[in-house]
This record gives C-alpha cells, structure tokens and sequence, in this order.
C-alpha cells in the first residue's frame, strides 16, 4: 500500500547554501559538558527566482536530509557529519556533492569537536537577523522552538 501523501524535498545546492547564515558557538553550563551549537538559518530572499516559500523549502529539504527532528521534540543523533581539515569545518547537509563551510568555528569549538564532543545542529525556518548577537540569537530560537519552527540533531566528527 503506497502513501499518496508523501513529500520529497530537494537538497538545495551550493547558491541556496551560500544564502544561509550560520552561527557556531560553545556553550559551557556550569554543570554539565560542554555543548558545541551550530544554527543554520537563512537571509530574507533578496535573489530574483527567491521567495519566502522556495527559502523555506531549500531549508526544509536540508532538514529531511538530515533526518532532523522539530527542536520540542527528543534530539536525535543524525550520523557523523563533519570534516574538520585543519581549521575548515564543514557540514555534510546531505548534497550527494557539495558539503557547508562553516564559517571560523573558534578554536575551542573544534577541540571540543576533536575530542569526540557532540554537537547540537539546528536549522530555524524563521529568517536570521543578519549580525545578530547571542542575545538577539537566544530570543529567536526561543521563539521559533516555541511555534514548531526550529529543527535539531545531534552529530559529531566523521572520521575517515
């Protein structure tokens, strides 16, 4: 029996990715181990063939790629999905391709990640201010975990 309701999203390419804004911190609880953060949103569309729903989109296949989960539910570890060279990171976003550079992840992030810590992967629907700082980031990922708009996995460093 087939389920005529099924969606297949599309990775995006490397155009959609060079839109998106990433963020990569680590964030050090006074309890608790260290978690290093990656947040991958989008600008507002400013392309010609781009709107608020082909953004969406490009961010949604990206999630069903990475078999992320929404952020209030349970986060599931989504594989290892990480290529550290050096001081390069990048994400394998599930493109059978092309992989995301992050942008200059700190030194502590990447030993943290060297040294087998996980990381929190969350991708928002919701368009990123551009410069936003960590109080401005904190305020909308509350907002969008809170109407189901967030998405999040865990993944760590793929080793060869």
């Amino acid at each position: 029996m087939s389920d005529n309701n099924l969606t297949f999203r599309a990775v995006p390419g490397p155009g959609f990715v060079a839109g998106c804004t990433v963020s990569t911190w680590l964030h050090r609880g006074a309890l608790a181990e260290p978690i290093a953060h990656v947040l991958i949103g989008h600008a507002p569309p400013r392309r010609p063939h781009e709107d608020a729903l082909s953004v969406e989109l490009g961010l949604l296949g990206m999630v069903d790629a990475m078999r992320l989960r929404p952020a209030a539910e349970r986060v599931p570890y989504v594989g290892a999905r990480l290529i550290m060279r050096g001081p390069y990171v990048a994400l394998d976003y599930g493109h059978p391709k092309f992989v995301m550079r992050l942008p200059a992840p700190g030194q502590e992030w990447r030993a943290h990640v060297n040294t087998g810590g996980q990381v929190c992967l969350t991708i928002v629907l919701d368009s990123i201010p551009p410069g936003a700082g960590p109080d401005a980031i904190d305020a909308h990922l509350e907002r969008v975990v809170a109407i189901g708009r967030a998405y999040m996995g865990a993944t760590d460093l793929r080793h060869r």
